[in-house]
């Protein structure tokens, strides 16, 4: 497991931006294909039985689409993680994946134009982009980074509050936990803003870009070769 001494700053700087494309893609997501989360599981099951129970506006089909893509996104990254042995590749391979398939994404989007919320362009863009999140969330998860899941925030609050001067704690690890909030609500600020002045094609097109360059800046540093020495990842 790596822990915070052992950390480098690029995979955590990596991570970080990771983090930030959550809030964008979920911001698209939610705003833009019809309330449904294709990063944050747990919003979704929420939706999922909002759905179920009738309220308006939400749909049971888009949140089992994203639900089982997501799973066999992760189920394929477990497979990949059982045959690589270099835990820098795991994550070279889910990011790189990723930011293909938001590239794709962003494709579809920009061929379905408006109707991109509606019929078999949105199930697509769903599908696809929570498969990418999927394999992110497997192969962060066997990583071990305390405190930096990428997609949800729930543990990473509860720490700075339980760990916190206020509950008699020392505070540890504050930056990083906080730094995840503040990249989080980051993204969610620039994808709802991008999603309201020029649609859902744009957005994913920086998520692409913004996970390909973060892929390339890991890929070249010296350091991330700092994963690799620290030991075999433990669930």
């Amino acid at each position: 497991m790596a822990n915070g001494s052992e950390t480098s700053k690029t995979l955590l700087l990596s991570l970080t931006m990771l983090t930030v494309v959550s809030g964008l893609v979920d911001a698209v997501s939610y705003l833009g294909l019809g309330h449904v989360f294709t990063a944050n599981m747990t919003g979704n099951v929420v939706l999922l039985g909002f759905a179920a129970a009738g309220a308006p506006g939400f749909s049971v089909a888009a949140s089992l689409v994203s639900l089982g893509s997501f799973l066999v996104g992760a189920a394929a990254a477990g497979r990949v993680t059982l045959r690589v042995a270099s835990r820098r590749r795991w994550l070279l391979i889910a990011m790189t994946v990723e930011g293909l398939v938001a590239g794709i994404a962003a494709l579809v989007a920009a061929i379905h134009s408006g109707a991109v919320g509606s019929g078999s362009g949105r199930y697509t863009i769903i599908a696809v982009l929570a498969f990418a999140m999927g394999v992110r969330n497997s192969t962060i998860r066997r990583l071990s980074v305390p405190d930096i899941t990428t997609t949800v925030l729930t543990m990473t609050l509860t720490g700075l509050a339980a760990d916190s001067s206020l509950a008699g704690g020392s505070n540890p690890k504050v930056a990083r936990r906080a730094s995840a909030v503040v990249a989080m609500l980051v993204g969610a600020v620039c994808g709802a803003t991008l999603y309201l002045h020029v649609g859902v094609t744009w957005p994913l097109v920086v998520v692409a870009l913004t996970v390909l360059a973060t892929t390339i800046m890991f890929a070249v540093s010296p350091s991330s070769h700092q994963l690799d020495a620290q030991g075999k990842a433990t669930d």
